[in-house]
């Protein structure tokens, strides 16, 4: 569980293909200082695992083994050597929560149709995919390659975001441009919700048949 609040920014040392995926490597500082073997980091919101810690000169280098589907329904696979990439740990039993519930598990992924300076903050559109854009709602939560957000207005094809100077100077999206591909996380609770009322529709629609026949 994470809570889309970024620690740092990292960089993409190498991504190679193996027998069973993508072997990704990228370079950190804070998030290395305890991170161990096996334990979890969101890079830009997506969990993956370490499996190898190495260093290269002054650099302390981080290894995950990524499936072809998680390479494929993330914006990792665009992401060349020297790209930079939001981290964040998993959240420590007792931490502070200061974002939403995040699980690192990507829904898909978003493109930037509007990104620009708005006095000292900036404005960020985001065209998102039918299937996540069910689940956004005004003044919601929405998880933006690992950073929590908060929907500032919704529109037919995606969503707008505010970006305070702190988010834009802290995260990744010091780095975009109009057209970049973003990872979306919608809202856990609003997923769950959704099935559950999908489910007694359905059920109610079940009994209601059986009522008629």
């Amino acid at each position: 569980m994470f809570t889309g609040i970024v620690e740092e920014t990292g960089s993409i040392e190498s991504s190679t293909p193996t027998a069973t995926g993508i072997r990704l490597v990228i370079a950190a500082k804070l998030v290395a200082q305890d991170l161990k073997l096996g334990d979890s980091l969101a890079i830009n919101g997506c969990c993956l695992t370490l499996v190898k810690r190495s260093r290269k000169g002054a650099k302390t280098l981080l290894s995950f083994d990524l499936l072809k589907e998680t390479w494929l329904r993330t914006n990792l696979q665009f992401l060349r050597p020297g790209a930079t990439v939001n981290l964040e740990r998993a959240l420590a039993a007792g931490g502070r929560f200061g974002g939403h519930f995040v699980s690192g598990h990507v829904d898909g992924v978003g493109r930037i149709s509007k990104w620009e300076r708005a006095g000292a903050d900036h404005v960020l559109d985001v065209e998102a995919p039918a299937e996540v854009r069910r689940f956004v709602v005004f003044k919601g939560s929405i998880c933006v390659d690992g950073i929590s957000l908060t929907v500032s207005g919704t529109t037919k094809k995606g969503f707008r975001l505010w970006i305070i100077p702190h988010t834009f100077a802290v995260t990744n999206l010091r780095a975009r441009k109009v057209g970049d591909i973003v990872n979306l996380e919608a809202d856990l609770l609003g997923k769950y919700v959704d099935q559950l009322l999908d489910r007694r529709m359905s059920a109610t629609g079940s009994k209601r048949r059986r009522r008629a026949q």
